[in-house]
Formats: C-alpha cells, structure tokens, sequence
C-alpha cells in the first residue's frame, strides 16, 4: 500500500532581508522572484510527482490567507487545510499544530508529513522527489527524517548537520549533532570534512512520532498548541487557531525544540540545486548571470558593470563602472548596497521601521482578497488609487468617516451600491460617494473592473473603514 504524505508548508515568514521588494504584508514566498510564479506556488508545483502526495496543510499568518488561497487556486490545488496563526511563534508551534490537527483526522495519523519552507528554491525537481522516496522507510520507521544539502562550498549563512556513518541501505545517514552558522575557516573545514551538511529546514516524519517527542522534550508547548487547536475556530476556509493558548507558546525553531535534543532524527542528503533564497546574494547566485556575471530583471542598461543584481519594478534602472553591488528599484523604494553587506539590509529596515515608515510593511500597491489597489498620487487632503476588482468579487459593504470618493470606470462594468441605491456604470461613467454615506463597489462581468479612485477629505488612511457587511469574514 502507498504511504500517504501530507506535505505541511510553512508560509509564516516576512523576509526582511530582500526588502525593498518583500515586505512584511507581502513577503517573499508570494513574490515572483524567478520566472513566472511566486516561490511558494514553485514549493507546491515540485509536489506533484512524488507518490501518494495529498493535498497540502498550509500554515500561515492571518494577514496572508488570501494570498495563500488565491496563488493556490491559480494553480488548481486542493487543500487539506489552511491553518492561521494567530501570532508568529517560530517554526516548532506551527510544526506541531499542523501534527496535531493531522493527529486528530481518523487515518492521518498514520501519514507521513513532509514538512517546507514557502520560500526555498530547488532546480533539480527529480533529484528533490527521489530523496523523499528515499526518506519514507525511515520516517515510517520512527525517526525524524531532515535533508541535509550537499554543500558546494564554505558558505557562513547556513547552519549544518553532521553526519555520522555510512548511508543505510535507503540513503539515510544517522545526525551527530547540529552546527550554527560557521567562521570562512570553519566553513572550509566542513566543506574539507565531507560529513558536514546544510540544514534544510526541510523535514519527513509522522504526526506521531513528532507529537511524542515534542511530549517528551517540549511538553508545555505541547499543551499550548493543543489548546489552540482546541479552541479554534473555522473562517470560511480557514482554521484560526485560538489567539490566548498559541500567544502561550515559547518562540522557538523545531531545530531547538526538537531536533537538536532527539535522539531519534536521521539525514536524508539532498543534492538538487537548492536555495533558501535567503538574501539577495542568494538570488543572485540561484539567477542567470550574464558574461560578466550580473542578473537583471526589467528594465535595465548596463554598462561596463560586472558581479551585479540589478533589479527594477516600475522605472529605468541604468548602471555604469560598478561591480559587486545589489540594485532594486520598486514603484516606493529604491535599494544600492554592496552585496557582501547584503546580510545587513535588516539594520536598515530596522531604522525604517523605528521612524514609522510605511515602507517596511506594505507596497504601494495593496492586495485584497477581491483584487488590488495601487496608489497613484497623493497629497495635501486627497489621494488617487487605481482599483481593480475581480470578476464576481465586491468590497465590503463600508463607510469613511473623514473623506469622499469620486469613482471613473476605466474598464469592464462597475455595480456602484450607494446608501440604498445601486446603479450600473460602464465605461467612462463616475460616481460620487458622500462623506460618511455607506458604499459597496461589485464587479458583476467576466473581465477585470479597474476604477480610478479619487480620495479627497482631512484624513486618508487606510483605518478609516467602518465595515457593515464582508464576504469575506473581515472585521
């Protein structure tokens, strides 16, 4: 009989060192940083060829559920359940919860969970879906399996594993011990060693063995996770675990809960093109460089101009005589740094986020679970936003308490609700919306809405909403 595997993905991250261009309301898991689709689409497309793989568990934030929903229905996939965490708690909580509510489904216990990262890049597919074949006896056997990337060369970001003995007869190596990120002459003596490995964060186990060894190592955790679980609650296709009993658990990875104090884990090595995609270094270096060795994205010249990441959103981005630099250009921001200080950009989001800056949390252009908004102009008492609302989809029904709207279709068919009216724009009609006179704006076509918004009033802010009716379970 095919073992079940329930692939479990992390999607909690905010991915602060690729700022500008991930922020914490849309981070880099659901960006599309290589190719066409975002890294967390790209994690569950490298699924689909392993045998007996089920729908996925995805854990993330509150404020991304709909990205998750969405970039999942893009892609045709099911899931076995989104799990949102009331507030981040590292990786052993959101492990665990995502255990115990397999635990918990009559035949789940006996799975397997294959336990990734949102945001990791892998160019080998094949070469990722036989190493987890091969991790199956093992986990079924009662270890917790992790992959352990072969290096190719003394890299200081990442932690290790060491290995300790030959390869079983399926490819696992028994775990000596886990190391924390290297010295250059450290790294080199791994790199030298050979039974030194990068920690993955990628991890096969059963429900049952990680719940009793999070009993045995993490009990309290344990308890709070299972209370959260207990007392969740189901929001449309969402399952909130209870905010009080999760906002117990330490904030601790599974590498310190678990990993690094079991006595039961084993190593799978991994040898398929992987990244953690962890920096822009680490993208420049997963990318497709140039002769002399730059990778670019959108509009860009270059020249005489070696060793570079040059990357650009909304603008032409020109370069010349430089070389070894990270350039990246969005529609509110503008990054030039040195790549060997890549690992650094946090102190400046940190400076950013001390001042109040907007720019550390969203883009100027907002994602909705009904479509998006991106701001054009702004200024002394008025805005201007360009709206657009997805077929079928509608806002909330609201009112603002400190400005008006003027709204001009652009394209596809507007159905306008105001107070206890409802018209029917096309194209190149307005509506206006009184201060303080409930709205609600709905696209009843096949084809996209865009609107163009004109705000005018003495406060503009996006908390100046006062809902009455959501589809979509919003407060």
């Amino acid at each position: 009989m095919e073992t079940r595997i329930v692939p479990v993905i992390l999607s909690g991250g905010s991915g602060t060192r690729l700022w500008p261009l991930s922020r914490s309301m849309r981070p880099k898991q659901f960006i599309n940083l290589v190719g066409d689709t975002s890294l967390f689409q790209k994690t569950l497309e490298r699924l689909r060829d392993i045998p007996g793989i089920s729908p996925p568990v995805v854990v993330c934030n509150n404020e991304h559920r709909f990205m998750v929903a969405e970039q999942m229905q893009e892609l045709g996939i099911d899931q076995e359940a989104i799990i949102l965490e009331p507030v981040g708690r590292n990786t052993a909580p959101a492990i665990v919860a995502a255990a115990a509510y397999l635990a918990s489904r009559p035949g789940d216990e006996q799975a397997l969970m294959l336990v990734l990262p949102a945001d990791h890049l892998i160019h080998d597919t094949e070469a990722f879906v036989v190493a987890i074949g091969r991790a199956v006896d093992t986990a079924l056997s009662g270890q917790l399996v992790t992959f352990g990337i072969q290096p190719n060369r003394a890299a200081t970001g990442y932690g290790y594993i060491r290995a300790n003995g030959a390869e079983s007869a399926d490819g696992a190596r028994a775990v000596d011990a886990f190391v924390e990120k290297p010295d250059r002459d450290t790294a080199e003596g791994y790199l030298a060693d050979g039974n030194y490995f990068w920690n993955s964060g990628m991890f096969l186990f059963s429900p049952e063995t990680c719940l009793d060894e999070i009993e045995r190592l993490s009990p309290e955790l344990r308890q709070h996770v299972g209370d959260a679980l207990q007392s969740a609650s189901v929001d449309l296709d969402f399952l909130r675990l209870d905010q009080s009993a999760y906002a117990r658990c330490e904030n601790i990875s599974v590498d310190y809960a678990v990993m690094e104090r079991s006595d039961r884990v084993s190593m799978v090595p991994l040898e398929a093109g992987w990244s953690d995609i962890g920096s822009w270094t680490s993208l420049w270096e997963s990318g497709d460089r140039d002769d002399e060795g730059n990778v670019t994205h959108g509009d860009v010249c270059l020249e005489n101009v070696s060793d570079s990441y040059v990357h650009s959103e909304n603008k032409l981005v020109t370069a010349l005589g430089v070389t070894g630099l990270i350039i990246v250009e969005t529609h509110d921001g503008l990054l030039v740094a040195a790549r060997e200080h890549d690992q650094d950009i946090g102190r400046i989001v940190a400076r950013l986020r001390e001042a109040g800056r907007p720019e550390v949390e969203l883009h100027r252009k907002a994602f909705r679970p009904w479509g998006n908004y991106d701001c054009l102009d702004n200024g002394h008492r008025f805005q201007v936003k360009r709206i657009m609302v997805k077929p079928g989809e509608c806002t909330s029904m609201q009112k603002h308490l400190h400005r008006a709207e003027h709204w001009i279709v652009v394209s596809g068919t507007a159905e306008v609700t105001i107070g206890d009216e409802t018209l029917v724009l096309p194209e190149n009609e307005a509506a206006y919306i009184p201060l303080g006179e409930r709205h609600r704006l709905r696209n009843p076509g096949k084809v996209p809405l865009e609107i163009i918004e004109v705000q005018s009033g003495s406060y503009l802010g996006e908390d100046d909403i006062q809902r009455f009716d959501d589809e979509y379970g919003r407060s």
